[in-house]
């Protein structure tokens, strides 16, 4: 299948390297940044022949490339994060198109697993009040947004399987937390490919159940599959979809 590319940073890149391997070919890169790019926009980009684009860009862009990409047919797989209060409408720009949509805030295997472990450890600590709950993330110094798509369906693991815990709280605390919150702070800095921790935490001991990106191949591999996938179909779906039916 033949993919187009909208962003040309780090994923873009890993995405580009491994995209031959298993079973795409990268037809067309937009990008106003790169040098490799064949378009700066994606207005003046030609998309005859592209399958799917797979957009890496910015949050503030996110819902503009949908509605560019939408208008000319293709089909978008969105690793971009930052978006998801607007949910309704790019799922109305995709139903008036009659295209198909995928997004995860996380295209790695290895966090799903993660999640669905975080899920069933949720729910024996449910029994245990003793620990209190809470999580934080690493991200290198160019994460554009905080908390990270991945923290956020982290806590909703918890959230949802925890009863004494309800609500996320992502900012600085100049107090203690209230009970119920779940206070998943985040680090900007460095070079870290992405880290997620939620600990249980006892006054005798705490378990910490962590998953850490060595690198950016696993979210890559991803999003090709992914693009792969979405062959033939219409419709807004998430990557859990594609987890099911595989």
């Amino acid at each position: 299948m033949n993919i187009a590319l909208i962003g040309y940073g780090r994923m873009g890149k890993a995405i580009h390297e491994i995209a031959e391997a298993h079973g795409a070919t990268v037809t067309l890169i937009v990008d106003p940044t790169a040098d490799v790019a064949h378009a700066k926009t994606i207005d003046e980009a030609d998309f005859s022949g592209v399958d799917c684009a797979i957009d890496y860009t910015h949050p503030d862009t996110a819902i503009e490339n949908v509605q560019k990409l939408a208008d000319k047919g293709v089909n978008i797989v969105m690793g971009t994060t930052g978006w998801y209060d607007q949910e309704d409408k790019v799922r109305q720009i995709v139903e008036d198109a009659g295209i198909a949509f995928l997004w995860a805030s996380n295209f790695s295997i290895g966090v799903h697993l993660f999640w669905k472990m975080l899920r069933k450890a949720g729910e024996i600590m449910n029994k245990y009040e003793e620990y209190d709950v809470y999580g934080h993330e690493f991200h290198h110094k160019m994460k554009a947004d905080s908390p990270s798509g991945t923290a956020i369906t982290t806590a909703k693991q918890i959230l949802e399987t925890v009863d004494r815990k309800d609500t996320m709280v992502t900012e600085e605390l100049k107090r203690k937390p209230e009970a119920n919150e779940l206070h998943f702070s985040a680090t900007r800095g460095g070079y870290v490919t992405g880290d997620h921790s939620i600990f249980f935490d006892s006054p005798t001991d705490y378990i910490e159940i962590k998953h850490s990106a060595r690198n950016r191949s696993g979210y890559a591999i991803g999003s090709v599959e992914t693009a792969k996938w979405l062959e033939g179909k219409k419709g807004f779906f998430s990557i859990e979809d594609f987890l099911n039916d595989k």
